[in-house]
């Protein structure tokens, strides 16, 4: 067998042989502008840190930088900070537009893209776009407050920053030769055709940990002596230790400290004339009393100034280890070492994919897994402490003690995420991690099972079983789709690793016992089966906002809510049987899923005003209940309709056979209950190889089921309704000339059709989803359509898409979807990929067209890449896709 050295530090890691993880890219793109660095009264969290006050004020939570490293607990930072002699500060963070400044919310502007990583970050490389004029700042605010929600973002590369190729790309790689030695290597490359000029400045600190708590030793840095040209840090950490930075040549070295500039922000004295921003006041301004002339301090800053030819490159080399009076830390052994660990990372992913890819599906496959885990983020948030206020810091509002996630003062996280983006949601959800942990399980499965385990240990979940949705509001309501995550986790191991980890499946199933049971007590008001989840997720497609109260008075019978129960009652029957076959008492326990689905799917299904089924249109609607009682199907074509689909388990025979009681219990609720089992695909019919079914939407030869799911397929897959050129769309077309329009005492309710943003701000920030693809569901409808497949075989066949004459098999129905979402990221015959939409210069020019934005969804129409330009979190599916296409294909034609 070939040696994987990656694959052997995976497993290192997993042992706790070697600590490979110890560092990584954990430092966020974003800290400014978080809840945890809110202390307004009204909870608003951009106005309260932005970007302006970032490079002033000391964080109290974490801390951020451009293409940066840190150790697990976030105690050393090492992150790269430019200057291109133009710019009015220092660029050492990430700009972009807070919540309320984007005429479509929150939006980054810059271009950064990740590149390269594996998952022990022995190898890790990303490419940062910097223009050679002054940054536009002003120019992006005020022209994105003029635009409306109608208009498109206005965007950096809009500006004319990159005209002319006056620009750098400066490429950040680092490279592991031990678990505590890390090699840096920046290289500037001047795309401009005139000499430029730009200053490189790696730059080391400490997070702030002593200003919260009195008593807290501060750590230090000081810069040590040498005669060979390489500069010296030493650092000192009473936690981490002692570690050292060489840098090789630099022209100066100027420290600070990471100390809040009270004078700047506040108009109030600092601790000492050396504070965050001293090192920007040295650079950019020429104030060199700005920096400590003792060169000690908590910050610090090594600076080449350099001047790029056109066509040109530079670069320069630091290193960061716990090696003290390293003789020789550069030489040639540093870019051979660097060109040994890319090498091994090519390895490792040429083994992870041998089936065939071209070349192009190869790069967009990649790039998806390097922007993975890049995104692995140090997440620190201990909400007792941020409810309470610090020993040595201001108190927090009072408003706060029954303001946002007041409840969650058990909430304690010192943890490495999984981030949805590292700048626009660098915080972790829930839901999203769920999706998240689907492709890192292909590339790190014990990385994915802790994420998992994560969530529900007792400093995440809470007391009373809901699991923590995300930073904003730990209270909001996602799709239970945590153990849909832990099952495909679980499959996904066995299968790479050749065995089966039941203890991970045992742990994770007792904790979602518990949160399976807050759903059932908390959202299932009528007792029936019937849930009111709330926003789940899909808080767009909607006729209201269903995280608050309803304008209309009563409550909403959800169909995507009471289908995601379907689909968790599912999931844990699932997870049952697999641990029934190794302990028997497992059951009892999967005997009582099987009646929650029963229940669940008989509640959807009911015939006349009581169900969601509304067999005039073929669909499953929410059913608004009115205080005079009334019933009002809300008749919105959308993506409510289509989780339904999701809930489909198929059930082995073999599985019946070693399970001889629950397959008793089986039979005596099939003889006892026919008025729960003619509501879903009766477990009496045997499909393909005598399977049996259970499905809210059901096929086949079951009674009162034949049609239904041909009836739905007949709808999403039609072009004119949810199917589009680059997935299945949030919202039919249809409503493009048809809204659905309510009115209700005069007051109109309304949804349309709309491919991109939505133009409404009834949900705030983006809101977005009322038309485009969105990865998630759409990965969900093919591994159900995968499903239906394998109980009804290639017998059943459907038109697809609906009007061309052309039948096919679920499977190829899926297949088919797939490579639809594929499309969006390779390039099709004209070499275009319909991510960078109309965007001419990311199509064509050599230097941007194979860099890959994984964005948050996808136009409906053209799949142009909107919002969020760096979501590989549940974007980063597509690899996965990739993968099981390329292996479905086994020695045909590659995947393009």
């Amino acid at each position: 067998m070939t040696r994987n050295p990656e694959r052997d530090r995976v497993r290192a890691e997993d042992a706790r042989s070697a600590h490979w993880l110890r560092w990584g890219p954990y430092l966020a793109d974003r800290q400014w502008g978080t809840v945890r660095e809110d202390y307004s009264p009204g909870g608003t969290a951009w106005d309260e840190f932005p970007h302006d006050h970032a490079r002033s004020r000391a964080y109290r939570w974490g801390e951020d930088g451009i293409g940066g490293i840190s150790d697990n607990h976030q105690r050393l930072c090492l992150a790269l900070a430019l200057w291109n002699g133009n710019d009015p500060i220092l660029k050492e963070r990430l700009f972009g537009l807070a919540g309320p400044q984007g005429n479509h919310g929150e939006d980054v502007k810059e271009y950064y893209f990740y590149q390269d990583n594996v998952p022990s970050h022995a190898y890790m490389r990303m490419l940062y776009k910097y223009p050679q004029t002054a940054f536009p700042y002003q120019r992006l605010v005020e022209e994105n407050a003029r635009r409306g929600r109608t208009e498109p973002e206005f965007e950096l590369i809009d500006t004319g920053a990159f005209a002319g190729g006056r620009y750098f790309d400066v490429t950040i790689e680092y490279a592991k030769a031990s678990p505590d030695d890390v090699l840096m290597r920046i290289t500037a490359s001047n795309r401009g055709p005139d000499e430029a000029r730009l200053d490189l400045l790696p730059t080391l600190w400490f997070r702030n940990t002593w200003s919260w708590t009195p008593g807290t030793v501060r750590p230090s840095l000081r810069r040590e002596r040498r005669n060979d040209g390489v500069a010296a840090i030493a650092a000192d950490h009473v936690m981490l230790g002692a570690r050292w930075l060489y840098a090789e040549s630099p022209d100066e070295v100027l420290f600070t400290e990471n100390d809040t500039n009270r004078e700047r922000l506040y108009g109030a004295p600092s601790e000492s004339p050396y504070v965050k921003d001293g090192i920007d006041a040295r650079v950019v301004h020429g104030d060199a009393g700005a920096v400590n002339p003792s060169q000690t301090g908590t910050k610090a800053a090594v600076r080449w100034t350099l001047t790029v030819p056109p066509f040109g490159s530079r670069t320069v080399r630091v290193r960061l280890c716990d090696r003290e009076a390293f003789a020789q830390p550069f030489g040639a052994a540093f870019d051979a070492l660097i060109a040994k660990r890319a090498a091994e990372a090519d390895a490792f992913y040429a083994a992870l994919t041998p089936y065939p890819l071209s070349d192009d599906a190869r790069l967009v496959q990649r790039q998806a897994f390097a922007g993975m885990l890049w995104s692995k983020q140090w997440y620190h948030y201990v909400v007792r402490d941020w409810l309470g206020g610090d020993p040595a810091g201001p108190p927090p509002p009072p408003g706060r003690r029954d303001g946002r996630n007041h409840d969650w003062g058990h909430l304690f996280s010192d943890e490495i995420l999984s981030m949805p983006d590292t700048w626009e949601y660098p915080w972790f959800a829930a839901w999203d991690l769920a999706f998240h942990v689907i492709p890192l399980a292909l590339v790190d499965a014990g990385f994915a099972k802790r994420q998992l385990l994560q969530l529900t240990r007792e400093w995440f979940m809470h007391p009373n079983g809901q699991l923590p949705a995300y930073e904003w509001a730990f209270d909001d309501v996602n799709p239970p789709v945590h153990a849909w995550a832990a099952l495909r986790v679980y499959k996904i191991d066995a299968k790479m690793n050749s065995s089966k980890d039941i203890a991970f499946l045992e742990r994770v199933f007792q904790k979602l016992l518990l949160n399976f049971t807050w759903w059932v007590n908390r959202k299932d008001r009528s007792g029936r089966g019937v849930f009111q989840g709330g926003f789940l997720g899909l808080d767009n497609i909607g006729v209201f906002d269903r995280s608050a109260p309803l304008p209309t008075g009563g409550h909403l019978d959800q169909s995507d809510g009471t289908s995601w129960m379907g689909v968790y009652a599912l999931n844990m029957l699932a997870i049952a049987l697999e641990l029934a076959q190794h302990n028997r008492a497992y059951e009892d326990i999967a005997s009582k899923f099987f009646e929650h689905f029963l229940r669940i799917a008989a509640a959807m299904n009911e015939m006349g005003d009581r169900g969601l089924w509304h067999p005039e249109d073929n669909f499953y609607y929410d059913v608004l209940h009115l205080p005079d009682e009334r019933k009002i199907p809300l008749q919105v074509r959308s993506l409510v309709g289509l989780i339904p689909l999701l809930a489909i388990a198929v059930i082995e025979p073999e599985t019946l056979e070693a399970l001889p009681e629950f397959a008793r219990r089986l039979d005596w609720f099939i003889e006892n209950r026919p008025e729960l089992r003619r509501a879903v695909a009766c477990m009496e019919t045997e499909g393909v190889g005598a399977r049996r079914m259970l499905a809210i939407v059901g096929a086949g030869k079951g009674e009162h089921t034949e049609d239904r799911l041909r009836a739905i397929l007949r709808t999403m897959l039609d072009e004119r309704e949810f199917l589009g050129a680059h997935g299945v769309r949030a919202v039919s077309r249809r409503h493009a000339d048809e809204p659905y329009v309510l009115d209700i005492g005069g007051t109109q309710h309304r949804v349309a059709y709309e491919p991109a943003e939505s133009a409404s701000g009834l949900f705030g920030g983006n809101s977005n989803w009322r038309g485009p693809v969105w990865f998630p569901i759409n990965y969900l409808l093919i591994e159900a359509l995968q499903q239906y497949h394998h109980y009804l075989g290639d017998e059943y066949r459907v038109e697809c898409p609906t009007g061309s004459g052309e039948f096919r098999t679920l499977w190829d129905v899926a297949n088919e979807i797939s490579h639809r979402l594929i499309d969006i990221f390779t390039r099709d015959e004209r070499g275009h990929r319909a991510v960078f939409g109309g965007n001419a210069t990311f199509q064509h020019d050599p230097h941007w067209r194979d860099n890959v934005l994984f964005y948050e969804y996808f136009h409906g129409d053209n799949g142009a890449g909107i919002g969020a330009s760096h979501q590989t979190g549940w974007t980063g599916l597509v690899a996965k896709l990739l993968q099981q296409c390329a292996e479905y294909c086994g020695a045909g034609t590659p995947v393009r």
